[in-house]
């Protein structure tokens, strides 16, 4: 039976292992532990799915282990040790004798010796690194051993001075995306572009044969899509929402029915091999569109438009933002959702932030192993550059800093939206009504790629997908 391992080759995480330790400064040593297993209930748990930081740094998929990486790059995995009884009932363990073939790391032991070598291999070391804020425990942990180094004091042991965040540094490394990577992102981005499709024709053709269409039935169109070409899980809990649901931002696919003319929206997106897709669709439920619908989802769809004109490299982070809120705050005017006569004009309603009460979120977060990935939203050398203004909601002073500039192989997703509730001044035809289109760019040297395009945006070409029978079973 074969190891449960990334498919990546093992001189792309040594790569990676030798970046990260060339940065630990002299004599420092950096502790990584996979993530935790969690109880479900009772005899059964929840399924396990590693740490990011750990398995960025050597592909390994078991619970129960730790990275330990000097700054001459010897690395030492603890693992868990063969046992042929609990592999029966848990299945295949890797084990310590044979982790350094076949995950290029230097050394490996049984993590019940964790306690007892963590000390040793901590001594005379100036700084440890390891993630703040991340895994419950650890500061305690590292404090005993630490303090077991304390102790052979009187034997010339010297202990760290110094504690580092190891995230500081991972997170920079994994904002960059490589070839394997990217290569990765756009095969998740694929996957879950095809189980759109699968669902807006499930929809479709569910509601044209008068059937009692809910949200969990478009769900499970997700899931099977997911799972038939490979992915590991969705990459977060799938959002399903028929009607008024979609103006629920959060809102989870649950029993609800969906109407015949009902708009539905879904954010789904599957993980393959580590990483993240994000793709949010809003889609008529019958394939076609009502009037006040088409005005208010080319309307979003134009402000899409605008931040992927936006997004290049040595833009900034908040450039497609800004692109996006500049052209619905047009639109909520020119549709009557906000009243010129009491917010003043597009510049008012943008400093003012009129437009809040119909788009209250960000248009991008960073995508890559995590779906709200790790990197910072400041540029670096900028840091040190605030202002200050008043919110003009709250009242509140933010202190703000100069955002991100964008690279090529960063990875981030554009999804602007809109979501009217009953309000009064609010037209009663826009009610109940939840757009958000949201594709997965990465940033090149002229512009960027949208890898989620294998799904439509344009209204005509989802009411033409939609006409089509559905093969769904």
């Amino acid at each position: 039976m074969d190891a449960p391992l990334s498919h990546a080759p093992s001189s792309l995480y040594a790569q990676r292992r030798a970046a990260l330790a060339a940065q630990l400064g002299a004599d420092g040593i950096a502790i990584i532990p996979t993530a935790p297993e969690h109880s479900r209930n009772r005899d059964s748990e929840f399924l396990f799915r590693f740490d990011s930081y750990f398995h960025y740094l050597c592909g390994f998929t078991e619970p129960q282990a730790w990275l330990v990486i000097d700054a001459s790059g010897h690395t030492t995995l603890f693992c868990q040790p063969k046992d042929l009884e609990r592999e029966i009932w848990d299945g295949y363990r890797l084990g310590p004798e044979a982790a350094p073939a076949a995950l290029g790391v230097d050394a490996a032991f049984s993590v019940a010796e964790l306690d007892q070598r963590l000390p040793r291999l901590l001594e005379n070391r100036a700084t440890v690194w390891y993630p703040f804020a991340i895994h419950t425990g650890l500061e305690n942990r590292v404090a005993g051993w630490l303090g077991s180094v304390r102790g052979r004091a009187r034997q010339g042991a010297l202990c760290p001075d110094g504690q580092r965040d190891l995230c500081a540094l991972l997170d920079e490394m994994r904002l960059i995306k490589d070839g394997y990577e990217q290569a990765v992102m756009r095969r998740a981005a694929q996957i879950s572009a095809q189980a759109h499709i699968r669902a807006m024709q499930r929809s479709a053709a569910m509601l044209r044969t008068g059937q009692d269409l809910r949200e969990y039935h478009l769900d499970a169109e997700l899931l099977h899509e997911f799972r038939q070409h490979g992915s590991q899980y969705p990459a977060y809990s799938s959002i399903v929402a028929g009607g008024a649901n979609a103006c629920v931002l959060h809102y989870r696919a649950d029993t609800a029915r969906i109407h015949d003319g009902d708009l539905v929206l879904i954010d789904a997106g599957c993980e393959l091999d580590g990483y993240a897709s994000d793709i949010t669709r809003t889609f008529p439920a019958n394939g076609r569109f009502s009037g006040p619908q088409r005005a208010l989802y080319d309307l979003v769809l134009a402000s899409q438009e605008a931040a992927v004109a936006a997004t290049r490299a040595d833009a900034r982070f908040n450039d497609p933002h800004n692109a996006t809120v500049a052209v619905l705050a047009q639109g909520l005017l020119d549709l009557g959702l906000l009243n010129a006569n009491q917010v003043g004009n597009v510049q008012d309603v943008i400093e003012k932030r009129a437009y809040f009460p119909f788009y209250m979120h960000r248009t991008s977060h960073w995508l890559g192993m995590d779906v709200h990935d790790c990197g910072s939203y400041v540029e670096p050398s900028e840091s040190h550059q605030t202002t200050e203004r008043q919110d003009p909601l709250t009242g509140q002073t933010v202190q703000e800093r100069p955002s991100r500039i964008l690279r090529p192989g960063m990875v981030l997703t554009i999804e602007p939206g809109l979501y009217v509730r009953p309000a009064p001044g609010v037209p009663e035809q826009f009610h109940g009504i939840g757009i958000r289109i949201e594709d997965d760019a990465i940033v090149t040297d002229t512009g960027c790629e949208l890898i989620t395009r294998g799904v439509p945006v344009a209204a005509n070409e989802i009411e033409a997908l939609m006409r089509h029978t559905s093969t769904c079973g």
